[in-house]
């Protein structure tokens, strides 16, 4: 497909014995640096409300070149459905077929959710990772999900005028709900020794390796965000993402996936200002 500012190509690439499929986007005169979208979630190469099409286009407008592809058993592409923490040969394919086509060498990786986790994972095996866009990273754990549902959710709840009047008139189940907080503040102060292994660990061991840009979004009304917020931000374990190396962006009235147009272009606009900020340099 052709748009006035760019080639909207449909590509075949080989990871391993599958196919993947995908949808490269070559503005007529592009920067020396590309962007590629790994799909999170249940999602595929389009996005949720067609964010990644957008996306892309608007990367093209500002002559950003991207490639937005679909994993191992998602969307089109070929094979059994991965977990996010299994797809680092997807990754590097889609690197090498965008490198070979752009004749580039530099890239950002720009994920949602656990495609940010697993860019994370991914980003130090390969030199040509030059900047990551994270938005809202999954890093779900019962002591993190613990500690934000007690901050978030039954603080506020107890703050709540309709929580009280819900009490007086005997509408609300105080012996569950005291179970359920019960439980969270278990979870909120559990060890973490088992997860040395994880794709949590993971994430942090890739993150503290690499030696690239971040940008972090997050979303105001977004249990995710607040999550991984809880347990990396002024966190020493993170200090990649409380270091001069990252810019943190906080959206305060989006939801997980910016599902607004207001809030999809303010997105936008932070991945065409990290990408030409930067002009990532392949040396």
């Amino acid at each position: 497909m052709m748009t006035p500012d760019s080639i909207e190509s449909a590509v075949v690439i080989n990871s391993g014995e599958v196919q993947l499929m995908g949808i490269l986007h070559k503005p007529s005169t592009p920067l020396k640096t590309a962007v590629l979208i790994v799909v999170g979630g249940p999602q595929y190469r389009v996005g949720s409300h067609r964010q990644f099409v957008q996306l892309s286009r608007a990367l093209a407008k500002a002559n950003i070149a991207s490639l937005r592809f679909d994993y191992t058993g998602m969307g089109d592409s070929e094979g059994d459905k991965k977990s996010f923490d299994e797809i680092n040969e997807d990754i590097k394919a889609a690197c090498d077929h965008m490198c070979a086509q752009l004749g580039i060498e530099s890239i950002v990786i720009w994920g949602l959710c656990d495609a940010a986790s697993a860019a994370m994972i991914y980003a130090p095996q390969d030199s040509r990772i030059k900047g990551l866009f994270l938005l809202n990273p999954w890093l779900r754990s019962d002591a993190a999900m613990g500690k934000t549902m007690l901050k978030y959710y039954y603080v506020q709840r107890l703050l709540s005028k309709e929580f009280w009047l819900k009490l007086i008139r005997g509408k609300v189940n105080v012996a569950s709900s005291l179970g359920d907080a019960k439980g969270f503040v278990s979870d909120s102060v559990s060890s973490q020794d088992n997860q040395q292994q994880s794709y949590q660990a993971q994430m942090q061991k890739g993150l503290q390796t690499f030696t690239g840009k971040v940008c972090l979004v997050l979303s105001g009304v977004d249990l995710t965000a607040k999550e991984f917020e809880q347990q990396t931000l002024n966190n020493k374990p993170w200090k990649k993402l409380n270091g001069s190396d990252t810019t943190v962006h906080r959206i305060s009235k989006a939801d997980h996936t910016f599902s607004s147009k207001e809030f999809k272009q303010q997105v936008e606009n932070y991945t065409v200002e990290f990408v030409e900020k930067n002009e990532f340099s392949c040396v």
